[in-house]
C-alpha cells in the first residue's frame, strides 16, 4: 500500500480502514534495495484482527506484531523473501522465524506464531511459500484461533504491516478517511 492510501476492511460485525503514513522506526520498501516481493502469512487485510502497540521502553507492555484471523491446520506463508533460522518451541508455544538476509544490517526477522514449521531451519523461502501450519491455542486472541505475526530489527519490535507501505500502518475510523 502507497503512502497516503486506505484501504477498508470489513469483518462481521466491524468496519475499519488500514492507512499508511510514514512514522520512526518504519521498515524500509522496494527502494531500499529489500525486494518488492511481499504475501500476507495467511488471508489478507481483511482479516486484522489486533494491531502493533509498540511499547513505551522495551520492558512495559504492548502488542508487539499483529494478530491475523486464521484456522488451526492453516497453511501460514512467509511474508517476504529469506532464510528459514528458527523452527521450535518458545515457551512451550510453537514458533518460525524467517530473517530476511537482504533487509539491512542487523537484517529483518518476522516471526510466526503458533505455528509448526513445514520447512527444515536454513531453508531458502520465497514471499507466499508454505512455512508452517497454524497450530491450535486459544490463549493470545481472547479465545479466538490467530495468527501472531512479528517483525524485529535486531531486538526492536517493529509494526508488520509496514512491510506493505512505506510506513507504519494504523487503524482508522471508517468515516475518518474520506
Amino acid at each position: 500500500m502507497a503512502a497516503g492510501r486506505v484501504m477498508v476492511g470489513r469483518r462481521p460485525g466491524s468496519t475499519f480502514a488500514i492507512a499508511s503514513g510514514t512514522a520512526a522506526g518504519t521498515v524500509p520498501g522496494p527502494a531500499a534495495g529489500y525486494g518488492s516481493a511481499r504475501a500476507w502469512p495467511v488471508g489478507g487485510p481483511g482479516g486484522l484482527v489486533a494491531r502493533f502497540e509498540a511499547p513505551p521502553k522495551p520492558w512495559a507492555a504492548g502488542h508487539r506484531g499483529v494478530d491475523l484471523a486464521a484456522a488451526p491446520g492453516g497453511e501460514i506463508r512467509a511474508a517476504a523473501p529469506g532464510v528459514v533460522t528458527f523452527s521450535g518451541l518458545v515457551a512451550g508455544r510453537p514458533v518460525v522465524t524467517v530473517t530476511h538476509t537482504a533487509s539491512g544490517a542487523p537484517p529483518l526477522r518476522t516471526t510466526y506464531l503458533p505455528v509448526t514449521g513445514t520447512v527444515a531451519v536454513g531453508t531458502a523461502v520465497a514471499a507466499g511459500e508454505e512455512i508452517g501450519r497454524l497450530a491450535p491455542d486459544t490463549g493470545h486472541c481472547a479465545g479466538k484461533d490467530c495468527l501472531h505475526w512479528g517483525l524485529l530489527r535486531g531486538e526492536r519490535y517493529l509494526d508488520p504491516l509496514a512491510l506493505f507501505g512505506s510506513g507504519a500502518a494504523r487503524l482508522l475510523p471508517l468515516g475518518r478517511h474520506r
